[in-house]
């Protein structure tokens, strides 16, 4: 089981993929494990070379004590990305991660090629919110927020399928600490100053469903970054990557492509299908 024991956090991650691929890093949501990008891997180009890692206080990596930091969020990413000599990569944040890269992009831009912003922006919500939903997690479980949850971040349509029931048994198995930890790094958090300051290859990614980051705070993030692409995905909520992966992937290929950002030699499509890409600015 490929774990880095970096500063006495650990960090459960997977590295798949030809080692002379273009890095990708999917840095996952709050609530989330690695494993929330299952539905995207078929649909993307075999020649990346992604990595895939559980956030402190998710999945198999460890779980420190409440509060975090946005800070420290961005530095266990750092360490990570520096112990597996993986700069500079394509960095695809959704949510928390979308915060993440914003940090990263800022402190470390050697490690960085582009960024997908995905579903996030430079502040979620308000510090009150988040404060409050610590609290009630605290008190009384995340049980008592995943009815909310759910219906934010994804559409009455997908919840009404099978295919739903594993995305709300990942968000209840999230370690408490982990989440509440997460959740204060979020409410602490304001990049907009620092984002407006960024200047590489953008593309940013909004759900037309998305009750936690709606798609116009998504796009007012996106234009903060000059030259920066926005598209929205119709008919998919918080995770569009869930709910239309073959639609996400073909932006993502498109991105790619268009910045000449290039994959390994030899690379084979794996079936992205065509994006409906909504709107684009």
């Amino acid at each position: 089981m490929p774990i880095a024991r970096l500063e006495g956090v650990e960090r459960y991650y997977e590295l798949t993929g030809p080692e002379d691929g273009l890095p990708l890093v999917l840095s996952n949501s709050l609530g989330c494990t690695l494993n929330m990008w299952d539905p995207l891997l078929p649909h993307l180009p075999d020649g990346l070379r992604v990595l895939r890692y559980d956030r402190r206080g998710h999945g198999l990596s460890s779980v420190p004590q409440p509060p975090y930091s946005m800070g420290q969020l961005v530095r266990d990413t750092e360490q990570l990305l520096d112990h597996l000599a993986l700069g500079p990569c394509v960095f695809l944040g959704l949510s928390i991660g979308g915060m993440v890269a914003q940090g990263l992009a800022v402190k470390r831009p050697d490690l960085l090629r582009a960024l997908i912003l995905s579903n996030t922006a430079a502040r979620i919500a308000t510090a009150e919110i988040w404060q409050e939903r610590a609290a009630t997690a605290r008190a009384q479980g995340l049980g008592a927020l995943a009815d909310a949850t759910m219906e934010r971040w994804f559409t009455a349509q997908f919840r009404a399928t099978p295919e739903f029931a594993p995305w709300r048994e990942m968000f209840l198995s999230t370690p408490l600490d982990g989440w509440i930890g997460c959740a204060q790094a979020i409410a602490g958090t304001d990049f907009y100053t620092t984002t407006a300051a960024l200047r590489l290859p953008t593309l940013g990614i909004a759900g037309d469903r998305d009750g936690s980051t709606p798609p116009d705070l998504v796009r007012e993030t996106i234009k903060l970054i000059p030259g920066a692409d926005f598209a929205l995905l119709r008919r998919a909520g918080h995770l569009p990557h869930v709910e239309k992966p073959a639609e996400y992937a073909a932006l993502i290929v498109d991105f790619l492509t268009r910045h000449q950002l290039h994959l390994a030699k030899n690379t084979h499509c794996c079936g992205t299908g065509h994006a409906d890409h909504g709107s684009q600015a």
